[in-house]
């Protein structure tokens, strides 16, 4: 592109001057011939009034006289009828200009001159055009590598940016050229670049979240097919084998729920149902885990309540923070449930050294973790409490206790009223 666009400016500025040089050259040249041509016209004219002068004073007319009056590139001949001829300088060869002119008493003044002066000075003239010319050819190729260069660069940049969009580095350059065309496309591919880090951003949050979702159930599941590897007893297998298969349900309420969050966090599949039943599934998933590290999980506080919320994400909110107890508590972990105004409450508490202060505001960022874990699954455990109108806090640091509030149904409330009148 940088040589056309040379090749390009170099022909039109030929063309112009070979247009209007050419041009140039015919109107000079005639110029120069013409006031050549009136030069000598006019020193005939002048020469015969000074021969005229002099006859008329009924003085000679010589060459000495004539001579101071005749230039030295020049040719001068006088024929008068009474005193003959008279002769100044050396008639020129080859082409002449030549000036005549007649006096009143009868003589002719005739003046020549050389063509090679005109030649030469239209030779001069020609020099000067053409040095003019070669001037205007270099500011031209100058002008042309600066504008080719002021266009092509940018396109260059603007290629590598669409190229580096192309192998994944979506960040934005924010460079601009001066030319409106050009900053036009850089607005687009800035805007580009920004949504496809927001995208390979939620690709990449996508991924580590289904990571971490998952390890928690899959790890039941082989605990439980481990279970069913080393017994003979046909009951336990069959009972096993039935927590499995609820196992396997919930791991794909969890593929289906990460899906879902990953097109809008917003959206959830709300429903009431029965904390009971949700305490007891993880107590019994998580049971075998903590029974193994020499701990205990146990539950306590009011039964029977009812919240509104996706049994699956709740599920997943309770594991992540029992998950979080196992690996960084200590002692015995207990699951409350309470209630506070229009809110049902489940508490998770453990007996070990709590949250480190400088960690208490920002237990919940991605990538902050007390020890060598992901540092994403209370981050993850937070927007599922919050996709499903419900909301994780921290509410004391030593010992730790995580609060998950979510909302109470109508009819849990209703029949909480009636109870509490017929008690009284």
């Amino acid at each position: 592109m940088r040589r056309r666009l040379i090749n390009s400016t170099l022909a039109v500025v030929l063309v112009v001057i070979a247009v209007f040089g050419v041009s140039l050259v015919i109107v000079e040249t005639r110029t120069i011939s013409e006031s050549a041509q009136e030069r000598v016209q006019s020193e005939a004219v002048k020469l015969a009034s000074i021969v005229d002068g002099r006859l008329m004073g009924d003085n000679h007319v010589t060459a000495d006289y004539v001579r101071p009056h005749v230039g030295d590139d020049r040719y001068a001949l006088i024929e008068m009828p009474d005193q003959g001829r008279v002769v100044v300088g050396t008639a020129p060869s080859g082409d002449v200009i030549r000036g005549q002119a007649k006096g009143e008493k009868g003589e002719t003044v005739t003046v020549l001159e050389s063509r090679s002066a005109v030649t030469r000075e239209v030779g001069r003239t020609l020099l000067i055009i053409a040095l003019v010319a070669l001037l205007a050819i270099i500011a031209a190729v100058l002008l042309a590598v600066r504008q080719a260069n002021r266009l092509a660069s940018p396109l260059t940049d603007l290629a590598e940016t669409a190229e580096r969009l192309g192998s994944g580095d979506p960040r934005p350059r924010h460079r601009r050229y001066g030319v409106p065309e050009l900053d036009r496309v850089a607005d687009v591919l800035d805007s580009s670049a920004e949504r496809i880090g927001r995208m390979l951003t939620a690709e990449r949050r996508l991924a580590a979240d289904a990571s971490h979702q998952l390890r928690t159930p899959l790890t039941a599941l082989s605990m439980r097919l481990e279970e069913i590897t080393v017994t003979d007893d046909l009951t336990t297998v069959r009972d096993e084998a039935t927590i499995a298969l609820a196992q396997v349900e919930r791991l794909t309420d969890v593929v289906e729920r990460l899906l879902t969050n990953s097109r809008d966090p917003r959206t959830g599949s709300a429903v009431s149902f029965d904390l009971d039943e949700v305490i007891k599934q993880q107590l019994e998933e998580w049971r075998p885990a903590y029974r193994s590290s020499g701990r205990a999980i146990v539950s306590s506080g009011k039964r029977h309540l009812r919240a509104v919320g996706t049994p699956g994400a709740v599920a997943q909110v309770l594991a992540a923070l029992i998950e979080n107890s196992l690996m960084h508590g200590g002692g015995t972990v207990a699951l409350r449930t309470r209630v506070t105004g229009n809110q049902a409450v489940i508490e998770v508490t453990d007996e070990g050294p709590g949250v480190p202060a400088h960690l208490g505001s920002r237990i919940f960022e991605r990538t902050i973790s007390g020890r060598n874990s992901t540092g994403i699954g209370l981050a993850v455990a937070r927007d599922l409490a919050e996709a499903d109108g419900g909301r994780l806090e921290m509410l004391q640091l030593k010992p730790p206790v995580f609060g998950l509030f979510l909302s109470r149904t109508a009819v849990n409330r209703d029949s909480e009223e009636s109870g509490a009148r017929q008690v009284r």
